[in-house]
């Protein structure tokens, strides 16, 4: 009469071995799946990364006038020379200031100027216009680009690497490229997507002598443009040279 009972136990160890061999297949086949899900999530963003570091590494071969497009295929406007304003004009910091060009080459800034140390900017960590206004009294060419070139990985790519050219700390490479935004103000004129600007002494390059705020207008970053505004326009060539 035992047999029966000692069969009935060995049948239901056996399912219970069963059952636990299956819940192993089971956990095992969700953690692989876990497992592969959370590659590709880390594939997915690593690829922009990835892509931006190769762009980077291709850019930072080439010389500035080969980045981007040509000032030609840019279509870069002839400089703008308007008359400067604001020479010395220090207001506090975090007052409002206003400019009637987009964006400003002169005008009334913050006493302090951002660090020659950056030499690129995103919207995310960009100081205010008072101080940039600042370093172009100091004889900083700014390059300024909108939103459409910073929403283009490609165009930003070769804004980066046009301010790395500049990365020095010495008084030859004053130079900052940062972002323009609807905050600032109009945008830019007849469909251009970069500015150039220097607050020149005038007197040179054909421009009037006196203190002139120096404006150039491109649909695409050009390094070729940016080589030569900035020959024709060193630091030199503004109000106060010798500060940093």
């Amino acid at each position: 009469m035992a047999k029966p009972n000692k069969d009935r136990r060995a049948v239901v160890e056996q399912m219970r071995r069963e059952q636990e061999r299956a819940e192993k297949k089971r956990t095992l086949a969700i953690i692989a799946g876990a497992v592969a899900v959370g590659l590709l999530i880390v594939g997915f963003a690593a690829y922009p990364l990835i892509v931006n570091d190769r762009q980077a590494n291709a850019l930072a071969g080439k010389e500035l006038t080969a980045l981007g497009v040509s000032a030609d295929a840019a279509r870069c406007t002839d400089v703008k020379v308007d008359k400067a304003t604001g020479n010395s004009d220090h207001r506090p910091e975090g007052s409002k200031l206003s400019y009637p060009d987009s964006p400003p080459a002169t005008g009334p800034h913050y006493p302090i100027p951002a660090p020659i140390s950056r030499k690129y900017y995103t919207s995310k960590d960009r100081p205010p216009l008072g101080y940039l206004v600042h370093n172009l009294e100091h004889g900083y060419n700014i390059l300024w680009y909108d939103d459409t070139v910073a929403k283009d990985d490609k165009q930003l790519a070769v804004v980066k690497a046009i301010s790395d050219k500049f990365s020095g700390s010495t008084l030859e490479d004053k130079f900052i490229a940062a972002p323009w935004t609807s905050d600032d103000g109009d945008p830019f004129p007849g469909g251009a997507h970069v500015a150039l600007t220097h607050w020149s002494m005038g007197g040179t390059n054909g421009n009037p002598k006196g203190q002139h705020g120096i404006t150039q207008y491109c649909a695409q970053p050009s390094g070729d443009a940016v080589a030569t505004f900035v020959k024709d326009y060193p630091y030199t060539d503004s109000p106060e040279p010798g500060a940093s």
